[in-house]
């Protein structure tokens, strides 16, 4: 039995193959998520060479409290936000031994969403520490919840493995 679609854990075995040959370090931020991007990550065998840790940071006080997100981001812009994502992986690059990190906060949904922020506004952050910041706004759209977490994941293991190219 495997937890997770088969798409994914092959994106997952690559970055965990590709990450060992480079000797690089990961960490995750993740809100909307909850946890599923090291999730994802830890599934495969070997991964703790890998892995160094993941912040799973659903509140805004997770938020500022583990990964330093600050509050005046947080009112300006709110929780779902390019301003907080980026905030996110920079505070899990500075609060862990990883090389490259990702962070990701949307709406997944049912509800939650507006006009303004709708269900499926997903905001995907990646950094190599000696890189160029990605950023990644993604509108998946109202597709249920559980599609809307797992197209995230997607999102953020692809740009896992395009931050690693920016590595040293």
């Amino acid at each position: 039995m495997t937890l997770f679609p088969v798409d994914i854990e092959d994106k997952a075995a690559r970055i965990i193959a590709h990450y060992k040959e480079r000797q690089l370090m990961l960490s995750t931020a993740e809100s909307c998520t909850g946890g599923l991007i090291a999730g994802a990550l830890t599934e495969i065998a070997g991964s703790s060479a890998v892995v160094d840790r993941g912040f799973v940071t659903y509140t805004n006080e997770a938020k500022a409290e583990l990964i330093g997100v600050s509050a005046a981001t947080l009112d300006a812009f709110g929780a779902v936000s390019k301003e907080t994502a980026l905030q996110m992986v920079h505070g899990a690059l500075y609060r862990s031994r990883a090389d490259v990190a990702v962070a990701v906060t949307g709406i997944a949904g049912p509800t939650g969403g507006s006009l303004e922020k709708p269900v499926g506004l997903v905001h995907v952050a990646a950094k190599a520490r000696s890189g160029r910041l990605i950023h990644r706004e993604m509108l998946y759209g109202d597709i249920g919840r559980s599609e809307i977490r797992l197209a995230t994941v997607r999102t953020a293991l692809d740009m896992l493995m395009e931050a690693a190219q920016a590595a040293a």
